[in-house]
């Protein structure tokens, strides 16, 4: 099994908005995420979409894997530096404004192959007959 990561720095949207579009798609398949991603109207979305397509793109450029058979194995969204500047209000005082970014990265994993395991006992054999 491989991992297949890729990052995105400074995106110009908060880590808190971003989560909300990244726990959609964590834990679900590559193609199930893209899926998700195109049709969520939020203005996170198109980054993570572009991002996610990076990953998938990766992963069958360097190791030749297909879209099915990865999945979104770990996906966060973490605090970028935030711009700080000030706006000049009235009665001498200022107003602070913040312009929060965030760092967003995902990690795709391949499916492990399906395994075909015989029976552990003799009784869940003879259950599985009935």
């Amino acid at each position: 099994m491989a991992d297949f990561q890729a990052t995105l720095s400074n995106a110009s949207i908060s880590a808190q908005k971003m989560r909300l579009v990244v726990d959609l798609v964590r834990g679900k398949s590559a193609q199930q995420a893209v899926t998700i991603l195109t049709f969520t109207p939020s203005k996170a979305a198109q980054p993570l979409l572009k991002l996610v397509k990076s990953a998938i793109a990766s992963a069958a450029q360097n190791q030749g894997v297909g879209i099915e058979e990865l999945y979104v194995h770990a996906i966060t969204a973490d605090e970028a530096p935030t711009r700080k500047w000030r706006r000049f209000g009235a009665r001498g005082r200022f107003k602070p404004m913040f312009r929060r970014s965030s760092h967003v990265t995902v990690t795709l994993r391949q499916r492990a192959a399906a395994q075909t395991t015989a029976p552990a006992s003799k009784a869940t054999a003879a259950k599985a007959e009935k």
